[in-house]
């Protein structure tokens, strides 16, 4: 029997309500239990004195950009970044080129991440074919080759029947609907929120209300279908609030923020900084409030990077020009203590609940606890360890960064995937 034991760790495992310093057992590639074994003997001890010790950390949405586009991101590189960020699973989008809209493109996923080593791989399934917006792709031949959850990220579903089809067929593989909210003929060109600072900088405006209505519909299509709907990257206080609505309704609906739609605003885009070029915008501050507030109360259920690396020469660009996104998995931690934790927002446990059991429960995957026989993805994280951000160290292929100079606290020490240490900070 090779038995590791985790030792002298605070454990945090939200799906068991479990916040103390105790043991972590791990026994090949699973977990033998939490807390004093007397009758086990460690073959191996990790010494996890002053660390948080949680289940390996889920990114529920990542880009990876390969098929297509190797030169922004591969599936190797995307997952070195992962495990550099404590993340042990993340679920890639189906924006590739071609598309996840098969069986064989969600196969070819999971054998790329196999070659990898890194991370675990989950991929999301093309709501439609090509993410083209206009024929439902084969839902039960990608569910067969694995895809955890659908989406056609990157592009809205402009259709109202065509989402209506997609929660319904969704709702029979018991698979969530990944809404990508955004009307494209009130965002048309849109470089930055609508707003002051948009009025004042001269810039096409991409107003909140484009977010809001989309996710309006779809609040309804999900209470009409019985469908499980989850939106992605919550921008705006209106959408916040239509979610929380929705929820008391009884809707299925759950909702995700990301780290820089409440730490940054729009006013960052006096810069002229592609960096901070993002979709959809960065908003106001009464906006990132917002997101705050729905982090606290559970309105928003999910932390997910929206991790969207870009070349460098394609954001060396003027802004009208330079694509939207940010990279973010390697940051992922670091900035959610500085914005969740020191200000007191959210405790370590809600924290590490919508970074682990959460997007689980969302994607349907047995990841995301540390409960007996479970599979053994584990972090350790140093809370307290100062550190600046510096992009040229990074281990993912772009540098698309905001929060390059950023003096921060806490990081990934250890991370474990099926039971092997994968990455160990020296």
């Amino acid at each position: 029997m090779n038995i590791l034991c985790i030792s002298n760790g605070r454990v945090i495992d939200p799906s068991q309500n479990l916040d103390q310093v105790t043991e972590v057992w791990v026994h090949g590639d699973r977990i033998l239990g939490v807390g004093p074994h007397p009758e086990l003997r460690a073959d191996h001890t990790l010494d996890a004195s002053g660390k948080i010790v949680t289940p390996g950390l889920i990114d529920m949405h990542v880009h990876l950009r390969e098929p297509g586009r190797e030169e922004d991101e591969t599936i190797a590189t995307g997952t070195a970044a992962a495990l550099a960020g404590g993340v042990t699973s993340v679920a890639c989008m189906p924006n590739t080129e071609p598309a996840i809209d098969s069986q064989a493109a969600a196969e070819f996923v999971y054998l790329q991440a196999e070659r990898a080593g890194n991370a675990n791989v989950f991929p999301i399934g093309a709501i439609t074919k090509g993410r083209h917006g206009k024929e439902l792709a084969e839902i039960g031949g990608l569910v067969d080759g694995g895809a955890v959850g659908f989406t056609d990220d990157g592009a809205p579903v402009v259709s109202s029947e065509i989402m209506r089809r997609a929660l319904e067929y969704c709702r029979m593989f018991d698979k969530a609907v990944l809404s990508h909210s955004e009307d494209l003929e009130l965002s048309r060109n849109g470089v930055m929120n609508e707003g002051f600072e948009s009025m004042r900088l001269g810039l096409r405006g991409y107003p909140g209300i484009a977010e809001e209505v989309m996710i309006y519909r779809d609040i309804a299509l999900a209470e009409l279908t019985g469908g499980r709907l989850h939106v992605l990257h919550v921008s705006t206080a209106g959408s916040v609030d239509l979610i929380r609505r929705g929820k008391q309704r009884g809707a299925r609906v759950t909702g995700e923020a990301c780290p820089h739609h409440f730490t940054l605003t729009d006013r960052c885009l006096r810069t002229f900084d592609s960096n901070f070029k993002m979709s959809p915008p960065l908003r106001t501050e009464a906006d990132v409030q917002a997101i705050l507030e729905g982090l606290k109360d559970g309105t928003l259920d999910v932390l997910a990077t929206d991790h969207a690396p870009h070349a460098p020469e394609k954001k060396m660009v003027e802004l009208e020009l330079a694509p939207n996104g940010i990279i973010g998995l390697e940051t992922f931690l670091p900035i959610c203590i500085k914005a969740l934790i020191e200000p007191g927002i959210l405790t370590w446990s809600q924290m590490i609940e919508k970074m682990t059991i959460n997007p689980a429960r969302v994607l349907g995957i047995d990841r995301g606890t540390l409960k007996p026989n479970a599979i053994a993805d584990i972090t350790l994280i140093d809370p307290t360890r100062e550190w600046t951000i510096d992009p040229t160290q990074f281990r993912s292929r772009s540098r698309n960064c905001p929060y390059a100079g950023w003096k921060v606290r806490g990081w990934a020490a250890t991370v474990l995937v099926g039971g092997v240490v994968k990455f160990e900070r020296k």
